[in-house]
């Protein structure tokens, strides 16, 4: 394969006698430079002198007195026009996106030498004036009065007036514009290339020769230089095609190079273009994801990678994949050039700086002086900041653990390091210093670490932050000259979009190794072995962002860039890269997601319908088989008894017992008693602003044990008026749900006020609404006696298995004890779930997904309890009750227990009937859970595993 440089540089040697020192060679980028200098040295046997080589946007560049202006201060610039030609008071905030869009319309009309005052002229005018328009061809008259003809001028609606009323400012604006960019120096691109079109004295340029290799599409500022440059006898010419698109007519890929090569004629004959017609192996693979893409990948290289490496490439269609396809490289690959730059978006430095800024802006509340729990969790967990500061972590657990939503600055400035990045930030300016002085210092304590050479990514991490903290400083720069006057949240936007599209180069020798790039680095390179990634339309052609203020049958009527530009240019890379390569693979995804979907590039259907040789096609499967997840059964061996006896012995733990919870844990499952109790493996803490069923219920607890505990601090019986009373007074009840909240969620001291969120309002209204249900049902109860709330009651027994006896307990904590009439209730609020009928008392020790959990558990305390007044005599009746609150409004509810089969259910109203069976049950529970030989299993009804907390750990499906 004689690639197109290799021929390039054959003719321009022959043609210059390997005389260069009067040649500058133009390339459309720099990268094609090196691998013609490889080109040129085969070419002779003695030294040469390097011909110049420069990019075009250099010869631009090069040619003008003016610098390119930044972007930022671009965009105020035109900012302070706009302000002055319009009068309007329209914030840069809301400016600032849009006045992007209109530099680029002015760069795009610049670059094409549109005639702007016509461009910019009064709408109506510009429609009288059609037919006049002598410069313009057929196809954009046409263009130009298919506008109007959509527009209708007739017919002016508000949104057409608003437009009307900018458009007929921009050409002010225009002008004024490049006048101020003038006075300063400065220019966009497409101003600077248009002024040195207009001023260029070919004469006065350095060299004698300019050789122009691979240009494609050319807008008219580069059309208007090669003319001049041809016209005085100055320039050589040499553009790669194929006649396979070249005369195919219509044909997008050939659509430019027709005429470019009529314009200006190559130096090379046609007859060396005739590549596509040759055969060649092509493959067209389908992958079922994207990452898939790069796992098929090792499996290519090991079959397809060149003996010289560099005649293989990678090019990616999406520039993301870059990461996953360098931990993809196979151990065959010694070499590697990577060509694209790695994204800043895809390091540390950039994650760091996006966690600062966020904390800062959305992460703070300056109302209250606090910062959001999220935000400020996400900085601390983040490697830099534990870098800087040994109390980060620390730190991170201590306000999961307390639930602080809302932490103030103090309580986050542990050190020097975390004092510098929670120090609230109340101007741009300041926070620009802190994200610089946070880098700087990052960089210092990398510097300290000693540099792994080995490691590629710990040098270009090194670099991200220098190039993190370059960009800050730049936008330091416009803030301090008042350039740039924003909303925080703005600045924030405008400075992690800056870093997102910046890159890091990679360093190395790009001739030599494997190839890795995009699409638009394969420009003037050719390849014997080649395999593109994410040929997907949507990648190829890129679909995205041609926002523009100038519709498009105006932007064709002038001869700008349109869309139709944008696939022919993609068109033409496509075959281009496929013209000489000898073995090519082009991989698309079938996932629908995103600006992908899911279907192969245009160009590889095209390319399918009209090659006329066979191209093979495969489809990627990932070579994986179901597995299916083995039963997890824990045997009760010497270690695991131990543990239990540990864990419910009073031998080994005086301060053992087994609650209700815990044994309606081992009937719902053993294998998650044998974790939660036995193993002691506990869920990690999580902070969320929602509040979960069992925060929701513990802060209705808490409200109603503090009522009831005042209401009797002088006295225990409790009588209707009181409650009447009570339930009067809205702010007192709101008061003890805020303590609830205070204390059990946010975990403020009593005198701080409770910052609630829309969500924390709704469910403190819920539960202010139950509370009152509840004083309403208990007024009704009334008169009653209030023995207690929140009680511990505990109970020891005796365990028998076959390992022999031991002492243990079983105990817990009642909501509530009242009595009435000589009737002990023990009362039981529940904030959820729904009242069931246990068909018997064997039913609750059954295994079942209806098992009721809730009566279990009242039934457990009112056994105690009977057990605790047989032993004083007390002949006093028990009665276990359960309180839905959520159903308490009704007025038929009642909280007594009912149980029996359907239609011949009775109120449990008198325990001490059934607490003969319900111990004896209880009794065998226990012998089960010690046995030995019963291990703890995991239980058949799948139906309880849905929420479990080891569901993971269990894999149970």
């Amino acid at each position: 394969m004689k690639t197109f440089l290799q021929e390039v540089a054959h003719d321009l040697y022959q043609k210059t006698e390997g005389d260069f020192s009067h040649v500058a060679v133009v390339f459309p980028n720099k990268r094609a430079s090196l691998f013609f200098n490889e080109c040129l040295i085969r070419e002779s046997e003695h030294p040469l002198w390097s011909p110049a080589y420069i990019s075009i946007s250099e010869l631009f560049r090069q040619s003008s007195s003016w610098q390119t202006g930044d972007p930022v201060k671009l965009v105020c610039d035109l900012y302070k026009v706009f302000r002055q030609v319009t009068g309007s008071s329209e914030p840069l905030d809301n400016f600032y996106f849009w006045g992007e869009m209109l530099i680029a319309d002015f760069d795009d009309a610049d670059k094409n030498l549109a005639d702007t005052d016509a461009l910019f002229s009064n709408l109506k005018e510009l429609n009288a004036l059609t037919d006049n328009y002598d410069f313009l061809e057929e196809g954009q008259k046409e263009a130009l009065a298919q506008f109007f003809r959509n527009f209708s001028m007739d017919s002016v609606t508000e949104l057409k007036q608003r437009f009307i009323s900018i458009w007929d400012t921009l050409g002010d604006i225009y002008t004024r514009y490049k006048a101020l960019l003038e006075s300063q120096g400065i220019a966009y691109e497409g101003m600077m290339y248009r002024r040195v079109i207009e001023t260029l004295d070919v004469r006065q340029l350095p060299y004698k020769t300019y050789v122009f290799v691979g240009f494609n599409v050319l807008n008219k500022v580069e059309h208007t230089l090669f003319q001049k440059l041809n016209d005085a006898g100055k320039a050589l010419f040499y553009w790669d095609y194929d006649m396979f698109y070249l005369k195919r007519t219509p044909h997008e890929a050939g659509e430019f190079i027709r005429r470019n090569l009529h314009d200006f004629p190559s130096e090379l004959p046609a007859a060396r273009f005739e590549n596509l017609e040759q055969p060649k192996e092509i493959t067209f693979a389908e992958s079922p994801t994207e990452n898939g893409q790069t796992r098929f990948l090792p499996q290519w290289l090991r079959k397809n990678l060149t003996q010289e490496e560099k005649e293989t490439a990678i090019v990616l269609c999406n520039e993301s994949l870059l990461q996953p396809v360098l931990h993809s490289l196979p151990e065959n690959v010694k070499h590697i050039n990577i060509t694209m730059g790695f994204p800043l978006s895809q390091t540390p430095a950039y994650s760091f700086a996006n966690a600062l800024l966020e904390l800062h802006t959305s992460g703070y509340d300056s109302r209250n002086g606090r910062y959001h729990f999220k935000e400020t969790v996400s900085l601390l967990k983040h490697a830099y900041t534990r870098l800087l500061s040994s109390n980060a972590e620390m730190l991170e657990k201590e306000l999961t653990k307390n639930n602080r939503f809302y932490p103030l600055p103090s309580e986050l400035e542990k050190d020097e390091a975390l004092e510098l990045l929670f120090k609230p930030c109340h101007t741009n300016e300041a926070l620009c210093n802190t994200l610089s002085k946070a880098l700087q210092q990052i960089a210092m304590r990398y510097q300290e670490q000693k540099t792994d050479e080995k490691d590629a990514f710990d040098q270009l991490y090194r670099e991200a932050l220098f190039k993190a903290f370059t960009l800050t400083n730049r936008f330091h720069t416009l803030l301090e000259s008042k350039e740039l006057d924003v909303k925080p949240d703005t600045f924030q936007r405008l400075l992690t979009r800056v870093m997102a599209s910046s890159s890091i180069p990679f360093h190395g020798e790009p001739a030599i190794g494997l190839q890795v790039m995009g699409v638009l680095e394969t420009r003037n390179l050719d390849f014997r072995h080649l395999i593109m990634l994410s040929v997907n339309e949507g990648q190829l052609p890129k679909t995205g962002s041609d926002a523009s203020f100038i519709p498009y049958n105006l932007r064709k009527a002038f001869g700008m860039t349109t869309i139709d530009h944008k696939i022919a240019v993609y068109a033409y890379y496509f075959y281009r890269l496929l013209q000489r390569t000898e073995k090519a693979t082009l991989v698309f995804n079938t996932a629908t997601d995103g600006i992908n979907r899911g279907e192969m590039s245009r160009f590889m259907l095209q390319y399918l319908i009209e090659w006329g040789y066979p191209i093979r096609r495969i489809r990627l499967e990932t070579a994986q088989s179901p597995q299916n997840t083995a039963p997890i059964c824990i045997e009760k061996d010497s270690d695991v008894l131990l543990r239990l006896r540990q864990s419910f012995d009073l031998k080994y733990n005086p301060k053992a017992v087994l609650s209700p919870s815990a044994l309606n844990t081992y009937l719902d499952c053993p294998l998650k008693f044998y974790y939660k109790y036995v193993a002691r493996l506990n869920t990690p803490d999580e902070v969320s602003p929602e509040i979960d069923a069992a925060k929701f219920g513990s802060i209705f607890h808490y409200a109603a044990e503090h009522i009831y505990k005042d209401l009797t601090a002088h006295g225990k019986v409790i009588n209707k008026e009181t409650l009447e009373k009570l339930l009067k007074d809205e702010t007192r009840l709101q008061t003890y749900v805020d303590n609830g909240f205070k204390e059990l969620f946010f975990h403020l001291s009593p005198e701080e006020k409770p910052e609630y969120n829309g969500i924390q309002l709704i469910n403190s209204a819920v539960i202010l609404r139950y509370i009152k249900q509840l004083l309403n049902k208990d007024i009704k109860y009334a008169p009653f006696t209030f023995i207690g709330s929140e009680q511990p009651v505990q109970e020891d027994i005796e365990i028998r298995s076959t390992t022999g006896v031991f002492q243990s307990r079983i105990g817990g904590t009642i909501d509530r004890i009242d009595m009435k009439d000589n009737i002990f209730r023990i009362v039981d609020y529940k904030t959820g779930g729904h009242a069931d009928t246990p068909p018997s008392i064997q039913s609750l020790f059954t295994p079942s997904a209806k098992r009721s959990n809730y009566v279990f558990q009242t039934f457990l305390y009112a056994a105690i309890v009977c057990r605790m007044l047989q032993q004083k005599h007390d002949e006093r009746q028990v009665a276990p009750s359960l309180l839905y609150i959520h159903q308490a409004a009704s007025e038929d509810y009642t909280p007594v227990i009912r149980m029996g089969e359907p239609r011949k259910t009775e109120p449990v109203e008198d325990f001490a009937r059934y607490e003969s069976e319900f111990r004896e049950n209880l009794d065998q529970l226990l012998t089960h859970i010690f046995s030995p030989e019963i291990p703890f299993a995991q239980t058949d009804e799948t139906d309880v595993c849905a929420f479990c907390d080891f569901k993971e750990l269990c894999k149970r499906k």
